[in-house]
């Protein structure tokens, strides 16, 4: 059984405590002004001060969620039944022929409600059948009014045990948002101690040891993997979070003393992997121009959300290319853009646009439509 909110749970069970002690009220009210369709007046009245003294005790043990059991849900099933075919022996014929009330009337339902609370809106059928069995033994004979009630039993346990179990799914997405909320805020505040302080150094032994070069160069290698390794720790989503992440957050942690980062205050989300797949490209876009843009190039990375699509636009301020060098360094095996960057949007459906002027750096227009987004996280392992 899932549970719900103890607060939604022990309002549920008190509501319920309520109706019983009005419906048998109710019950007793409308005895007292059929007196003449009995032949035994005192046994009624016993049969329903045992259905008070019953209420009393389940409000007791109703308040113990350990005992919201099956065996104490059966017998009190049972007690609803006993009322219904106690009926019989002290009821005229004439008023059973013209289908007059059992002694219980309504109070039936809140056994086959209490099942619903507890097992499900499914558990109120068999819970129904009982107090439709019941009523076909009271009156040996299968009539339209018993159909009638018997449905109306059914349908109140039934809606009541759905509209619960909607507010336990209710609850325990509420409860997974606001754990994966503060999940985020938390990583958000790691992301920026970690920037301020740890990546920035990484990135500068890692320029400076590739500037040096010999051992120094092998010590730029293993700081560009712990930059990379930890760049993923702090923009990695929870266990069991949802499928989709913000692209802003994953872009925002690549933001370096070299490069800037310009994202829209609202989060940016898409399928995980494809937001991945696309912040894996800005990636190599940003290693292209720490590679090849000079040691005094910055990066700008810009990101923008129209609805209909999600563009990035990586420029630097390096030395830029010659018209056609792509394509030559395509022909002579170096598939670097081609395949990290043009070769990953394409295959998100999304398009990737290199621009360089010699002088003038690169700009790198990323573009990927939404509808585009899914299909690709579909189409993923």
């Amino acid at each position: 059984m899932d549970a719900a909110l103890p607060g939604y749970e022990e309002q549920w069970w008190r509501a319920l405590a309520v109706f019983r002690a009005f419906s048998v009220l109710y019950a007793a009210a409308l005895y007292a002004f059929a007196l003449d369709d009995y032949r035994h007046v005192t046994p009624g009245w016993l049969v329903l001060a045992g259905l008070g003294g019953w209420t009393a005790l389940t409000f007791a043990w109703y308040r113990r969620p350990s005992w919201r059991r099956w065996p104490l849900l059966s017998a009190d099933l049972l007690v609803a039944a006993a009322a219904i075919v106690a009926t019989r022996p002290l009821q005229l014929e004439a008023a059973v022929e013209r289908g007059a009330q059992t002694l219980p009337v309504f109070w039936v339902t809140a056994p086959v409600i209490a099942w619903a609370l507890v097992y499900g809106w499914a558990a109120a059928l068999p819970a129904a059948g009982v107090i439709g069995l019941a009523n076909v033994a009271e009156r040996g004979a299968v009539t339209a009014p018993l159909l009638h009630n018997t449905v109306l039993v059914l349908v109140a346990g039934a809606l009541v045990g759905y509209v619960c179990d909607l507010a336990r799914r209710s609850e325990r997405r509420l409860a997974s948002l606001l754990r994966e909320q503060a999940a985020a805020a938390e990583r958000d505040r790691l992301a920026r101690v970690v920037h301020d302080g740890v990546l920035q150094v990484l990135t500068y032994v890692s320029r400076r040891g590739r500037e040096l070069g010999g051992d120094a160069a092998e010590l730029a290698g293993l700081a560009a993997e712990q930059e990379v390794a930890l760049r993923a720790l702090i923009t990695a989503a929870p266990a069991g979070s949802s499928r989709r992440t913000d692209l802003g957050a994953l872009l925002l942690a690549r933001a370096t003393p070299r490069v800037s980062v310009a994202v829209p205050p609202a989060p940016v989300r898409l399928p995980s992997s494809v937001a991945r797949e696309v912040d894996a490209a800005v990636a190599a876009t940003l290693d292209n121009v720490e590679r090849h843009a000079g040691p005094d190039a910055s990066a700008y990375v810009l990101l923008d959300d129209d609805g209909d699509g999600v563009t990035v636009l990586v420029r630097d301020t390096g030395a830029g290319f010659a018209p056609g060098r792509l394509a030559e360094a395509a022909a002579e095996g170096r598939l670097g853009v081609a395949r990290s960057v043009v070769g990953r949007l394409e295959a998100l459906g999304g398009t990737a646009v290199v621009v360089g002027r010699p002088g003038d750096g690169v700009e790198v227009t990323l573009r990927l439509p939404r509808r585009a987004a899914v299909g690709a996280d579909r189409s993923a392992p």
